[in-house]
């Protein structure tokens, strides 16, 4: 079955026919047929649209562990659902299998919103609780998670979302509604780290953070890469800034509320001559956080 693009949004169309993508802060100028720097993003009749749009790379009953979330229906099982395609370019990509992919590299299958839900009220009887849209970038795809997460709550379902948190206020605003739960990479708490080494911004993942808490369950996720983002400082500071936020919401009353998973890196992508991260430093800095926040779980140790 061949993907569609529904919608289509624009920020301006230029005399040569270029048209601005405004999902994220890169904001791409696309001339007839290009697609973004993200691979899933673009201008198809003078309007930029989701050319990911339900083509799925990996689909799989995950437990909620794994998203990671540790304090949203613990113990439940969640159906996982991947497209390609990402505004990052992390060295260390955990998944560049599908992340750094595009629709000419990856084998995808298209899933419509529809069809996706029908899965997820069928797994019901293996502990699913809703759909989780992962593995890859899932906001530059967000129309297809808008169109899936609606029908699922109709099912009386919940959706999760797993993201970079580095897209911009109208794309997220165009989710939210529908989403109960997220899990955000804060990958650092520099925007030079943001900048040179991700290739993006740290402004935009905080103000998609600042968004996010006041509407869902959210829970943070930090990869710590030695030399990067491992120093007691850097931890430091990243929390102060985490308990510092105002969710609002029942179950995170105050920012120190807000799970923080601190996640050890194996060497992936371009950085696979580097060595994992020791388990002592994941623990060091575990216990770091734990001065300042309540739930901090310690990951892939």
């Amino acid at each position: 079955m061949e993907a569609h693009f529904p919608d289509a949004c624009s920020a301006g169309c230029a005399e040569d026919g270029r048209v601005t993508c405004t999902t994220c802060f890169r904001h791409c100028t696309l001339a007839e047929g290009q697609t973004g720097f993200c691979h899933g993003r673009m201008n198809r009749n003078g309007q930029i649209v989701c050319s990911n749009y339900g083509l799925v790379t990996a689909l799989a009953l995950d437990p909620i562990e794994k998203k990671p979330l540790a304090r949203f229906r613990p113990g439940s099982r969640i159906l996982s659902v991947g497209s390609f395609g990402c505004n990052l370019r992390c060295p260390f990509c955990q998944n560049d299998s599908i992340s750094c992919a595009d629709q000419n590299t990856v084998h995808t299958e298209y899933i419509s919103p529809e069809e996706l839900c029908r899965l997820a009220v069928r797994e019901r009887a293996r502990g699913n609780i809703g759909a989780a849209f992962t593995y890859n970038e899932a906001m530059i795809g967000w129309e297809y998670v808008r169109d899936c997460a609606k029908l699922i709550h109709e099912a009386g379902l919940v959706s999760v979302l797993v993201t970079n948190g580095c897209v911009g206020h109208d794309a997220l605003l165009k989710v939210l509604p529908w989403i109960d739960a997220m899990n955000i990479d804060l990958k650092s708490i520099s925007p030079e780290v943001y900048r040179d080494t991700l290739g993006g911004s740290l402004a935009m993942t905080q103000d998609f953070i600042r968004m996010a808490v006041r509407s869902c369950h959210v829970e943070l996720t930090e990869l710590i890469v030695p030399g990067m983002n491992d120093s007691d400082e850097e931890m430091e500071e990243l929390c102060r800034w985490i308990a510092s936020l105002h969710p609002g919401t029942q179950d995170q009353p105050d920012g120190a509320d807000l799970p923080l998973h601190i996640s050890r890196f194996f060497p992936r992508h371009d950085w696979r001559d580097r060595e994992p991260t020791p388990v002592r430093t994941i623990y060091h800095l575990a216990a770091i956080a734990g001065r300042t926040l309540r739930y901090v779980y310690p990951g892939n140790c």
